[in-house]
């Protein structure tokens, strides 16, 4: 016969029972708090796509990163750190995007003297860029170039902990955030991101002659004689590097040694990034949507006019080892306008700007 087993319950394992209870349902409340927290956090978000609207000649294929889709919300937010002088969260040095980056200057800086290596590129048609931002192409993404223009000694001059911090005590932020990101947490990364979402907005696509192209107004004989010049090897040669006809961006995004020195020396060249011999003196050719608002010129901003750029590529183009190979005219130093086609290709430069988007107030 078995003998029967009996269990005494002492205190101690009372206790050690009600114990083990109390954690659990502690746990238990913290699992349903943080899951109600999260919930509540993320109750709202539904952030709306953000479409670019653009002529039928323009480029269907965009960059933008599968982890920063644009969207109504972000590009708002965007706006907002690129027009706000508070970003830089410093009381004696207020400063962000828009210090620099003028509207009616085509998201350029119109000249204004800066301590930067390079002059400035227009912020304008960059959400079609593949190549590198820059004049050299060292800059691999809109999001790394904010960052680059944030902590930059010779440009906004921040830290990005005390941006975030100074940001999320700003009314008004926290919801723009959680709008557009989920969160009313502020962080840099956040921001960083809105802000590349916004520039990736800036398309500028109606000008005089997008209108000449959709049918919607004509071109003078000067504009058109301009244009057969741009787009002709025996007139101005432009459009190799700039595009033009079934180049909607007037530009190619590609670096070229375009004949500026006989022997360059810029330690931030193309042949800064790619070590490759023949990116000696060669930088982007910038797009020429908006070129008269956007002096300086070149990447030293040699030139203080678009007549001083016109008569270089006329006359004063200079023969290098590192010479591109579409700069067809360089033993002859340059393409030898006549004065009138000098005014003529001026002619049409100038109905590449597009005033509705430089006087847009958004």
């Amino acid at each position: 016969m078995t003998p029967t087993m009996t269990m005494t319950i002492t205190p101690t394992m009372t206790m050690t029972r009600t114990m083990t209870y109390v954690r659990r349902t502690i746990l238990a409340v913290m699992v349903l708090s943080l899951f109600s927290c999260h919930r509540n956090e993320s109750e709202g978000y539904k952030p709306t796509p953000y479409e670019i609207e653009t002529p039928a000649y323009f480029p269907n294929e965009k960059n933008i990163p599968d982890d920063n889709p644009m969207t109504e919300e972000g590009v708002a937010l965007g706006k907002k750190l690129f027009d706000d002088e508070r970003f830089s969260a410093q009381a004696e040095h207020p400063m962000t995007c828009a210090t620099c980056h003028h509207r009616d200057k085509s998201f350029e800086n119109g000249g204004y003297p800066l301590n930067t290596p390079h002059s400035m590129l227009p912020l304008i048609n960059l959400v079609w860029n593949k190549t590198g931002l820059g004049w050299n192409g060292g800059v691999g993404s809109i999001e790394e170039m904010v960052y680059l223009a944030a902590v930059s000694p010779v440009e906004i001059n921040g830290d990005t902990t005390a941006i975030a911090q100074n940001l999320q005590q700003i009314d008004g932020y926290p919801e723009m955030f959680r709008k557009a990101f989920g969160s009313d947490k502020v962080t840099f990364a956040n921001a960083q991101r809105a802000i590349a979402q916004y520039i990736r907005s800036l398309v500028s696509c109606n000008s005089k002659f997008d209108r000449y192209l959709q049918g919607r107004e004509q071109l003078n004989q000067d504009e058109l004689n301009g244009y057969l010049l741009f787009v002709t090897e025996d007139g101005a040669d432009c459009f190799h590097c700039h595009g033009g006809g079934g180049n909607a961006l007037f530009t190619t995004n590609l670096f070229y040694n375009n004949g500026l020195d006989a022997n360059p020396n810029d330690p931030l060249d193309r042949y800064s990034v790619t070590g490759d011999p023949a990116d000696k003196g060669a930088y982007k050719a910038p797009t020429l949507r908006n070129i008269m608002l956007t002096a300086p010129y070149m990447h030293d901003g040699r030139f203080s006019t678009i007549d001083e750029v016109i008569d270089f590529y006329s006359e004063s183009v200079k023969y290098s080892e590192n010479i591109s190979p579409l700069m067809h005219h360089v033993m002859q130093g340059g393409v030898h306008l006549t004065e009138q086609e000098k005014q003529q290709l001026k002619a049409f430069l100038n109905t590449l700007t597009d005033t509705s988007f430089v006087m847009t107030q958004d």
